[in-house]
């Protein structure tokens, strides 16, 4: 006990691991089937609309690599947040992140749709992987990280990751809608 408060103390009943392993199944859940989405969505669209603009200055293949690079950038917070540091890209914040995701989109970018799309399963793959091997109660928890007051724990992060997805996926159908 270490003369620790017992109110401080998380509890690992049973029916608080199952909430938190039910809730942890969702969420990664919800996000394979939103990238599967994105996926197949963008496989949809002829060559010449992969390199169309249709989201301010993003094209199809933009947006693909914004994706990666958030993938990629959030596989890395996870671990950077269980270690109680703020993740990297905080460092990067600035109005809808516009500094931070042209980085991403110049880092991660390729011409080739194929690479693209195989690209974006494997760190796909990479982040929910790194979260599968999480104790699905630690997602919640708190690790004393902070931005501006801001709580950051890897359940916000992801969750803030899988609305920034389903967004882009109604903007890229959108974009489909047009085309047709």
């Amino acid at each position: 006990m270490k003369n620790t408060p017992v109110a401080a103390k998380k509890s690992k009943r049973p029916s608080t691991v199952i909430k938190a392993q039910l809730k942890r199944d969702e969420l990664v859940a919800d996000l394979i089937e939103t990238r599967r989405k994105i996926i197949d969505i963008t496989s949809s669209f002829s060559p010449t609309e992969h390199d169309q603009v249709f989201l301010g200055i993003w094209s199809i293949k933009d947006l693909l690599a914004h994706l990666i690079g958030w993938l990629e950038a959030n596989r890395k917070a996870v671990k950077a947040i269980r270690a109680g540091k703020l993740p990297e890209f905080y460092a990067y914040k600035d109005r809808d992140w516009q500094t931070y995701n042209a980085r991403l989109v110049s880092k991660y970018k390729r011409e080739n749709m194929v690479e693209l799309l195989s690209a974006m399963q494997a760190y796909h793959q990479k982040l929910i992987d790194s979260i599968q091997i999480i104790p699905a109660e630690e997602l919640e928890q708190d690790y004393g990280v902070r931005f501006k007051g801001y709580k950051v724990t890897i359940a916000r992060l992801l969750q803030a990751e899988l609305k920034d997805e389903k967004v882009h996926y109604a903007q890229i159908e959108m974009f489909r809608n047009k085309a047709k």
